[in-house]
């Protein structure tokens, strides 16, 4: 029997808000080297200032009456109930598009993005590209988590979504989108169900981070393996610990606020693109409702759960499978990692279409959100046809 979805809003009750203000003034913050800076981790100045912000300042009803203004469901799927936002396109034929978000993200992500997506006439752009929007909160993720509930894997999100894409919301096909983890889903979906899949576009490449060739390599590939040793020794850590010890740390982040800020705000600084000041790119308001919603809902601990299943399991793509389905990159300047076209040709096999963005890093979505849904736009264009 096929699920029903059901409509939901979301409502924080206020003394939640209030216990995690009174959390936010008794902070007990760490010294720091002078000087230091973002050098060793989070700045103590900035984590002062934030969470002085976070707590009598910061409106959550206003990022939660946001959020709502977007049509939302939850559906019994999988053995959990699954949020997700249904946003229904404006124009002559829109097409479904399953919109995935990563870690430590969230469908916050996407407040700017989906209506031009949805509506790209509203932002000047033509209402024949328009797309019916599905962006679901990746299982273990805000409000698709509840205490205890069962994990998921990549290739077990992959499973799920395509359900709800066809069998729950009766697409016969559809397209997808991605960054982080949403690229490894985008890509998953690529190899376990094709048949379903107009095609996918990342804003990130789920390639694994092996040894360029070290004959003939050429200088997109040597700047390649010097990317991949900087980030194993500067910036993996986060990985590491997520990956073998969630639980320890889940303790820690789950009972302060200001802990959890800290460490979702250090990647917000460093994987985004700026001159400094990562909030001159990513709004405080659109950061704190992003943790927020981390806090409210418990699931920072659940949320680490891919990297564990990375780390004891398979990678996402099996070893000797390729994504065959239609697939177009948008390349953005500060993304953690950016394989070469070269290398990523043997695992994306029909790469349609490859964009250098003059600006932007991991937050794609929040960053450069109107050169994301260009992109996405175009790419999906001469496909119409298709689905």
């Amino acid at each position: 029997m096929t699920p029903i979805p059901e409509a939901f809003q979301l409502h924080i009750p206020e003394e939640a808000i209030v216990d995690l203000n009174d959390r936010l003034k008794r902070t007990r913050f760490p010294d720091q080297i002078p000087g230091a800076q973002w050098s060793y981790g989070t700045d103590l100045d900035y984590m002062h200032a934030l969470t002085h912000y976070w707590s009598t300042t910061f409106d959550w009803r206003t990022q939660e009456q946001l959020l709502n203004s977007f049509p939302q469901f939850k559906v019994a799927l999988h053995d959990i109930d699954l949020h997700y936002l249904h946003v229904p396109g404006v124009g002559p034929d829109p097409k479904p598009l399953l919109l995935m978000h990563g870690w430590p993200g969230s469908v916050f992500e996407f407040m700017e993005l989906i209506p031009r997506l949805s509506d790209p006439a509203r932002f000047g752009g033509d209402p024949a590209d328009a797309f019916t929007v599905i962006a679901p909160s990746l299982p273990g993720y805000g409000l698709s988590f509840e205490p205890n509930q069962k994990r998921f894997s990549i290739p077990q999100i992959a499973d799920c979504f395509a359900d709800l894409m066809v069998n729950v919301l009766g697409f016969d096909k559809f397209a997808a989108q991605g960054g982080d983890w949403g690229a490894f889903t985008c890509s998953a979906l690529g190899v376990r169900h094709a048949d379903k899949l107009a095609g996918i576009h990342l804003n990130m490449l789920a390639i694994k981070p092996d040894p360029v060739p070290t004959v003939d390599p050429t200088p997109d590939e040597q700047r390649y393996a010097q990317e991949i040793a900087t980030w194993a020794k500067e910036e993996a850590a986060y990985i590491q610990i997520q990956g073998t010890r969630p639980q320890t740390l889940a303790y820690a982040l789950t009972d302060s606020p200001a802990g959890l800020a800290a460490w979702i705000a250090e990647k917000f600084h460093v994987w985004s693109d700026h001159n400094g000041d990562f909030e001159s790119v990513i709004k405080r308001d659109q950061l704190l409702a992003n943790i927020s919603l981390y806090w409210f809902t418990g699931a920072i601990g659940s949320s680490f759960w891919p990297y564990y299943d990375r780390l004891h399991g398979p990678w996402p793509i099996p070893e000797g499978k390729t994504v065959d389905v239609p697939t177009g990159y948008a390349a953005f300047p500060a993304e953690t990692r950016r394989p070469p076209r070269s290398i990523a040709e043997k695992v994306y096999t029909d790469i349609r279409q490859w964009t250098v963005m003059s600006k932007g890093g991991h937050f794609a979505a929040m960053e450069q959100p109107e050169a994301l849904a260009v992109d996405v736009r175009a790419f999906f264009r001469s496909l119409r046809n298709s689905f």
